[in-house]
């Protein structure tokens, strides 16, 4: 999550906005959630849910909480996600059985696997959790993995995720966002909801926060070792509409190691063209993540049902022989 300081002084505060009180279902959403994960009423939950079948999607109902961890079961890899009642994602592998419910999100973290697993360097933008960082930690036996994570109660849930796997000496958790340097964002501390979220952006103004620091990627690159420079590189971004200012910001580090990049395009938020003139020199071509494969597109776009797209300088055939599913 990416996010910048500058809004007017006529902008509301998040949380009291209508999109923050739609979130919060008007101050009723924490109470009912954290009623539905006690154990006598979240039995009552999973058999509805059984009985409803496929009608209801289980990855958006609450999990227990008297259970505290889960283990993800992936690419060949396993590690383990704490607080399934607070983190989504967490969340969705207790539903998921290990993996994520929805196909195209497991493809999308199936994939990144398959490009981290020889890869030098991993950069996890908009880490949220560390899903991506943990899977790429465990797929990569010598990868050096940073995750970014702008909001700082997520970043702890971030690090009390990588101290849960022993992956100190693996993973580096930055407590900042990537973009343009020089930016600032002003971000509550402490949500107090019933999930950690994953959804905060430029749109959103907070009264009272922290100030959390901002670093384009092409400064977060120059001061990583020599070593680092040409090295095969993974990249995941999830930053909330904000993929054109990252990657225009990004140019020196893009000539130099031309990532694998996993990256969500929201519709309605995406800057498509400007994702476009910041890859197009480089090299890079746009498949877009389906339920069960890739498909090649020759312009970028910002639809649903389908967020995640893989940004590559490697071709279709280059792809499918490393084991990625590519339609014809």
């Amino acid at each position: 999550m990416v996010v910048s300081d500058g809004m007017a002084d006529d902008v509301t505060d998040y949380h009291k906005s209508e999109i923050g009180r739609r979130h919060s279902w008007h101050g009723m959403k924490a109470l009912v959630k954290r009623i539905l994960s006690w154990r006598v009423p979240h039995y009552l939950v999973r058999v509805a849910a059984t009985l409803a079948g496929g009608r209801i999607r289980r990855e958006r109902l609450p999990a227990p909480a008297h259970v505290k961890s889960v283990e993800a079961r992936m690419a060949g890899v396993s590690f383990v996600m704490n607080r399934p009642d607070r983190c989504i994602i967490a969340k969705e592998l207790y539903w998921g059985r290990g993996v994520r419910p929805r196909s195209e999100d497991q493809l999308a973290l199936d994939v990144f696997a398959t490009v981290a697993r020889d890869s030098k360097l991993v950069l996890d933008l908009g880490a949220y959790t560390g899903i991506f960082s943990l899977l790429a930690a465990r797929a990569s036996e010598d990868a050096d993995v940073h995750a970014f994570e702008v909001l700082p109660e997520v970043a702890k849930a971030a690090l009390d995720n990588v101290v849960a796997n022993d992956l100190l000496t693996r993973i580096t958790i930055h407590t900042e966002g990537v973009g343009k340097d020089g930016d600032s964002a002003c971000l509550e501390t402490g949500t107090g909801g019933s999930a950690l979220p994953d959804f905060y952006s430029t749109e959103f103004y907070f009264e009272k926060g922290v100030h959390v620091p901002i670093r384009s990627l092409d400064s977060i690159f120059e001061a990583f070792p020599e070593s680092a420079r040409g090295a095969k590189t993974a990249m995941k971004i999830d930053v909330e509409g904000t993929e054109d200012v990252v990657l225009q910001h990004a140019q020196v580090f893009l000539a130099a190691n031309r990532p694998d990049i996993v990256c969500e395009v929201l519709p309605g938020r995406a800057n498509t063209a400007g994702v476009e003139a910041a890859l197009r020199p480089h090299g890079y071509r746009f498949f877009r993540f389906g339920e069960q494969a890739l498909t090649e597109h020759e312009d970028l776009i910002a639809q649903e049902p389908f967020r995640d797209w893989l940004f590559t300088t490697k071709t279709a055939d280059e792809l499918r022989a490393v084991g990625v599913s590519v339609n014809e």
